[in-house]
């Protein structure tokens, strides 16, 4: 692919070199060669970028200057003024990944009745699709992955390999599921026999819809909704081991980091940040926007909003609230503690 061609899709202005450039892919500053973009975002970032090997460098828009002669060594690089550099070289990187051909329905793949699979779908070695499921265009479900009856899958999806699809399952377009994930499960809930002490299962009848652009990391679970739906908006990012109760609304944009567990009905507003550990009781509701550091606990039924907060706010501890408020009172409990010990200290004495 030619440099010209990214700004053209990507937008920034070439500051030095050529739009001829060929750009075979995307690198570190320390591995980079000729052929490679690498990017910086800072004045030391970047002037290391540019004593690099790589060819081409995506530098911030506005404050680092340029020269036109830009680079020591060993050539003159070509240089790319971007407003996010980051972004623009995440971008540029699926510009540049090379398209997996399709490979049709392999022979070990148990494809069941009425099933419809757009052009180019690609079913893996030992896969099974269930009667009435419907694959969309460009999709890959890869081997061993299981996608049950009637599932709904759209277009440019990637199921990896031993991922499980329940009943009831719908995805939209450039979803990817990888490797262990298990969508559509049953939810957790009982009801108690208070005379017997014995549980019955509540009907776990409903469906989970996953919105457009979704990523589903390894061995993470999102169950269905009881009597109604589960949904993931559009854009969310799940990492690995995360779990979502049934009846969940997790908005657009969300991420959820690993090891995070939500339960059953909660709601989560889009563009929340969900740190590593972080345990969600039933019914609770997560704002817009909120972030809520590792290891927070947000109790059942509660809510916690940024309403009269500056915007980044994070929130910290059981029950979660401002980070500033935690370590205030962090900070009284060992002035307390402190205090204590000398008392005793002392009464010895």
């Amino acid at each position: 692919m030619k440099l010209g061609e990214l700004i053209e899709a990507l937008g920034g202005k070439l500051v030095a070199g050529e739009p001829g450039q060929a750009v075979e892919g995307v690198n570190s500053v320390d591995l980079a060669r000729a052929t490679d973009l690498v990017f910086a975002e800072d004045a030391a970032s970047s002037a290391k970028a540019l004593a690099s090997q790589a060819g081409m460098v995506v530098l911030p828009a506005a404050g680092v200057e340029v020269s036109p002669q830009a680079g020591s060594s060993p050539s003159i690089k070509c240089v790319v003024a971007a407003a996010q550099p980051r972004l623009w070289f995440a971008q540029a990187a699926k510009l540049l990944a090379p398209a997996l051909s399709a490979a049709g329905v392999h022979p070990t793949a148990v494809v069941g009745a009425h099933v419809r699979l757009g052009e180019n779908v690609t079913i893996g070695p030992g896969a099974v699709v269930g009667g009435n499921a419907v694959i969309g265009a460009g999709s890959r479900i890869e081997a061993g992955a299981v996608i049950g009856q009637g599932v709904q899958i759209g277009e440019g999806c990637r199921i990896y390999p031993r991922a499980v699809l329940y009943p009831g399952t719908t995805l939209g377009n450039r979803v990817v599921v990888h490797a262990g994930a298990v969508l559509g499960a049953d939810g957790f809930g009982y009801v108690r026999d208070s005379a017997t002490g014995a549980y019955t299962q509540f009907p776990q009848q409903g469906r989970l819809v996953i919105g457009d652009e979704v990523e589903i990391g390894a061995n993470s679970t999102i169950d269905r909704g009881a009597l109604e739906q589960t949904k993931i908006g559009r854009g969310t990012k799940i990492d690995n081991l995360v779990h979502v109760g049934h009846n969940c609304q997790i908005g657009e944009d969300v991420i959820l980091v690993a090891g995070v567990g939500i339960s059953g009905s909660c709601t989560v507003g889009s563009g929340a940040v969900i740190a590593g550990q972080v345990g969600i009781g039933d019914h609770a509701h997560v704002g817009p926007g909120v972030i809520l550091g590792g290891q927070a606990g947000v109790l059942s039924g509660k809510t916690v909003t940024n309403e009269g907060l500056k915007p980044g706010t994070v929130f910290w501890g059981t029950p979660a609230r401002p980070i500033t408020q935690v370590l205030r009172e962090l900070a009284v409990v060992a002035r307390l503690a402190k205090g204590k010990g000398s008392k005793r200290t002392e009464n010895r004495e």
